[in-house]
């Protein structure tokens, strides 16, 4: 299988700079969304000048036809179908299909593809030894960083990056292996013996078997719980050149392996600004359910500008309408929260924040509807998923969006090591004087 991979822009004019005396033209490329940015690639060597862009926010990294993403008007597509689309007719497995070769897969791709990721769920068993050496409080994203790394020591049939059937089968590998090493963390934490793969079940409930199975109670997998999981995986898989994806391709770009790259990646999801908000939220109710679950002082607390609280799970840098993704999930939270009539104060919170976001007309004017972090959160927690563990989920959904990105960088031709510039603000040149003369 190969990937589909369209790199191309149209040239849409030029814009003029004029720096001194000098006047310099730069080309405008326009995607095919009808995106449009400045191509800059000239502009040091034409005038000694670099542009200085804190967090990359109004800069394009790269050409991508991966993912769009239209944050005024909502819209978030993989490979050109509609986020709303595959939540609805498609299972993780095909969208990740989806993202990594470009199209939707046939009976007999999906089929090949299926039997491919069964093929690898295990792991080596001496990779379950390293279990072992790991606090039993260490936190599931730092073992799963570490053991996706450590992945490198015991393939290094398949690690260089420009061969495509090593390539093809680290895929294999990740896509399999990446629940198993995710559910033998929280055993770790519990103390529970390690439950092996069981390929008769298809991807999300084969994991939840992994996770709540033990030898003494073959755990049957609600299918409700299995399609909520589906779903939060799907709309995790891709989210353009964000954080931790922009770090897969920053640690790939100078031919690092693939294990290496994705380790990256899962180090740059775990903090809470990124893949850890749905963590900080659920933190944030239980916050607010332990001062006696007052909802309307924490939203005084989160409208005074004077008080440090933020509201977790409202809101999103990109999304400036409302987020697809939250769409989608809301409607499996309400089924999963109705179905299961759990008395869990949490919940109640929630769904009274979510009330007053949706109502509140404070919110409403900033756009601070509830987000995909928010849903997520509430939804994990009734599926029975510990919070330390949500993270570690997001980067299993995440994980074919992050392949693919790294495999298109690689077949691009005008890849290069990333080496972004700097404005430097430290001292001037100083004159050295030796440890007897320093005060």
């Amino acid at each position: 299988m190969t990937s589909t991979v369209n790199l191309d822009v149209q040239n849409a004019g030029t814009v003029q700079i004029k720096y001194g005396d000098q006047v310099i033209e730069l080309p405008v490329v326009e995607g095919s969304e009808g995106e449009r940015g400045i191509d800059i690639s000239s502009l040091r060597k034409e005038t000694g000048l670099v542009t200085l862009d804190e967090g990359f926010v109004n800069t394009g990294s790269t050409r991508s036809a991966i993912t769009f993403l239209n944050g005024e008007e909502g819209v978030l597509r993989y490979r050109g179908y509609a986020i709303e689309e595959l939540a609805a007719n498609c299972d993780f497995v095909e969208v990740a299909y989806l993202l990594i070769y470009g199209d939707l897969p046939n009976e007999a791709q999906i089929k090949e593809f299926r039997e491919g990721i069964r093929d690898h769920t295990m792991i080596h068993e001496d990779m379950r030894s390293f279990y072992n050496g790991f606090p039993r409080d260490a936190h599931p994203m730092a073992i799963l960083s570490s053991v996706v790394g450590a992945l490198s020591t015991f393939y290094q049939d398949s690690m260089d990056p420009a061969d495509k059937e090593q390539v093809e089968i680290s895929i294999y590998r990740l896509l399999a292996k990446l629940p198993t090493i995710a559910a033998y963390s929280y055993k770790k934490s519990v103390g529970q013996p390690f439950m092996y793969p069981n390929n008769s079940l298809d991807y999300c409930e084969n994991f939840l078997h992994m996770m709540f199975a033990t030898p003494a109670n073959e755990h049957m997998v609600d299918p409700d719980f299995a399609e909520a999981l589906n779903l939060l995986l799907i709309v995790h898989a891709d989210h353009e050149q964000n954080c931790s994806t922009s770090t897969v391709r920053m640690v790939g770009s100078s031919n690092a392996n693939l294990f290496a790259s994705i380790s990256a990646g899962i180090g740059a999801l775990w903090g809470p600004l990124h893949g850890g908000a749905n963590e900080a939220c659920v933190n944030m109710l239980e916050q607010i359910a332990a001062d006696g679950g007052d909802v309307e002082k924490y939203v005084r607390m989160a409208k005074d500008k004077t008080d440090g609280f933020r509201l977790m799970g409202f809101g999103h840098r990109v999304y400036k309408n409302f987020d697809p993704r939250a769409t989608i999930i809301r409607k499996s939270c309400d089924k999963l929260l109705a179905k299961l009539n759990l008395d869990d104060p949490l919940f109640k919170i929630a769904q009274q924040l979510e009330q007053v976001a949706l109502e509140d007309d404070y919110f409403k004017d900033r756009n601070l509807y509830p987000n995909v972090d928010f849903y997520s959160g509430v939804i994990y927690r009734a599926l029975g998923i510990p919070v330390q563990m949500f993270t570690v989920l997001f980067a299993i959904g995440r994980l074919p969006g992050w392949i693919a990105h790294w495999s298109e960088m690689h077949s691009s031709p005008s890849k290069r090591i990333n080496r972004p510039r700097q404005i430097y603000t430290g001292s001037t040149e100083r004159e050295f004087k030796p440890l007897s003369d320093r005060n």
